[in-house]
């Protein structure tokens, strides 16, 4: 049981802080609400989206509760796998980006699962209320996942002369996510940065002994 304390406290904290942040925007904020934290570079925008990571969405109700289908069953295997590499021993740091993964994934998995059953609308006029007597603002499986952080770094237009885009507005880094997308990202990026070390495959080296190679 010692091997999962590490990555067992990363998902919880990873949640905690996740949802803590959702719970106080959804009941502070009204939706499109903004605070400019540095300027105009970072700041806290509410919004929702019925969709996956960055806002990106699948439209319809059918489309939203197979996404939230298929978010359950995602995080079924990325349990399991996280499960597997802890009782092999894989690398404890591929393991904890694993968990990072996994928690990221819940915590927007909690989102569309029960956001709809215990919170009102969010509007652009009105707050949200939790657990309103009228009932919550959908069903179960078809809650909004929220999210808040926008960091526009760098504004402009593309030239003219660009491809496809040419004379429209640049933005970097134009979409709004939440802290589980986050969570979901570093974990990605940092198997990707050193996967060489993660993955690597103890090679037996040969032995030589009088001019002989002998394998180990």
């Amino acid at each position: 049981m010692k091997a999962y304390t590490k990555p067992i406290g990363l998902i919880l904290a990873v949640l905690i802080v996740d949802q803590a942040i959702k719970f106080w925007v959804k009941l502070n904020m009204t939706l499109g609400q903004e605070y400019h934290l540095i300027k105009d570079r970072a700041i806290i925008h509410f919004t929702e989206n019925n969709g996956m990571a960055f806002g990106m969405e699948l439209g319809g109700d059918i489309g939203k509760l197979a996404l939230s289908i298929f978010r359950i069953l995602a995080i079924l295997g990325i349990g399991y796998g996280l499960h597997y590499m802890i009782q092999r021993k894989y690398n404890r740091s591929l393991i904890l980006c694993v968990a990072l993964i996994f928690a990221g994934a819940m915590g927007n998995i909690i989102d569309s699962t029960f956001y709809g059953v215990i919170f009102s609308e969010s509007t652009w006029y009105q707050k949200a209320v939790l657990f309103p007597a009228a009932g919550g603002y959908s069903s179960l499986l078809h809650g909004k996942v929220v999210d808040m952080f926008y960091f526009p770094i760098i504004q402009g237009h593309f030239p003219q002369w660009f491809p496809f885009w040419g004379g429209e507005d640049f933005v970097f880094f134009r979409p709004v996510f939440n802290f589980a997308d986050s969570a979901i990202s570093v974990g990605v990026a940092l198997i990707l940065i050193f996967q060489k070390k993660y993955f690597k495959e103890d090679v037996k080296e040969p032995v030589s002994y009088n001019s002989e190679i002998v394998e180990e």
